[in-house]
């Protein structure tokens, strides 16, 4: 009986079973309503327990899962901090070499500054980023449908909108064709609360009165192709009176996030920017 109340919890996790139904069919195989109600709150501390403990930072776990999108199941990779309770949510979408350990790694981060953080993959559809092999993940990035990937991604704030430790606030950030695709995301999902897209290229003008969540956007100084568009984005989020904030980060390269990668990292930037982020997910996210 628990290995199939497992089954039926995992599905209702991952979005493929609405509440309702898992608590209708909970109910049948406990044998009452009184018994799923007592049931669920221990196998939920249990389940908690068993996830997987992030090295050098035991108040994280770690999950793999999957969700529902446009294309199929879309995996993805969760992180949460370990005491049991709501918490704002927060996807990260990731460069075009796919879900790689170092944007797993600020999915962590994340998670570790008190969010339900989580990292789909966006190469979900073509099976997956494929393991040490950075070129072919990019040239897969190429071979994606648009309009199915940013759905996918849309999907992603439905699903965290009623993940059971959720507080029902959803932000996106994402990094390069992660900035991007958060912009998508911001223009397709009017449910979105918040979206920090860390230099992406910008929506149409004609698009920016779709978004309703605030932006925080970062920018490089040097970073020619997004930075062509800027200004028009700006232009089109002041005649849309949207709640934004725009920073560009002086001697820095696209990409400067990114600590595995020396020749553009830097280091007081990404701090800096880091920090603003941080900051701006918990004041629009709170519960």
């Amino acid at each position: 009986m628990k290995r199939e109340f497992g089954n039926l919890y995992r599905d209702y996790l991952n979005g493929k079973t609405e509440r309702r139904d898992f608590m209708k069919k909970a109910t049948l195989l406990l044998g009452g309503t009184m018994a799923a109600s007592s049931f669920l709150p221990l196998f939920e501390a249990n389940y908690l327990q068993a996830a997987e403990p992030v090295a050098g930072n035991e108040d994280l776990f770690t999950e793999d899962i999957s969700y529902p999108g446009e294309t199929g199941d879309v995996k993805a990779y969760l992180a949460r901090p370990k005491k049991k309770k709501k918490y704002p949510a927060v996807i990260v979408i990731h460069e075009n070499k796919g879900l790689q350990p170092h944007i797993k790694d600020v999915n962590r981060r994340m998670a570790a500054e008190g969010f339900l953080a989580m990292a789909p993959d966006g190469l979900s559809p073509l099976g997956g980023t494929p393991a040490d092999n950075v070129n072919e993940a990019t040239k897969l990035i190429g071979q994606l449908d648009k309009e199915k990937t940013i759905k996918n991604f849309v999907a992603a704030v439905k699903y965290l909108k009623t993940h059971p430790q959720s507080n029902g606030k959803v932000g996106c950030t994402g990094f390069c064709w992660g900035g991007a695709m958060t912009n998508n995301v911001a223009v397709n999902a009017p449910d979105l609360d918040a979206a920090v897209p860390y230099y992406g290229s910008c929506p149409k003008s004609e698009d920016v009165p779709k978004i309703k969540a605030p932006i925080l956007a970062h920018y490089a100084s040097d970073d020619a192709r997004i930075n062509q568009g800027v200004e028009e984005f700006e232009k089109a989020l002041k005649a849309a009176g949207t709640d934004y904030q725009l920073f560009t980060y002086p001697d820095t390269k696209h990409a400067f996030n990114n600590d595995t990668n020396p020749e553009r990292y830097n280091e007081a930037a990404a701090k800096l920017a880091w920090t603003r982020t941080v900051d701006f997910f918990k004041e629009k996210l709170k519960g």
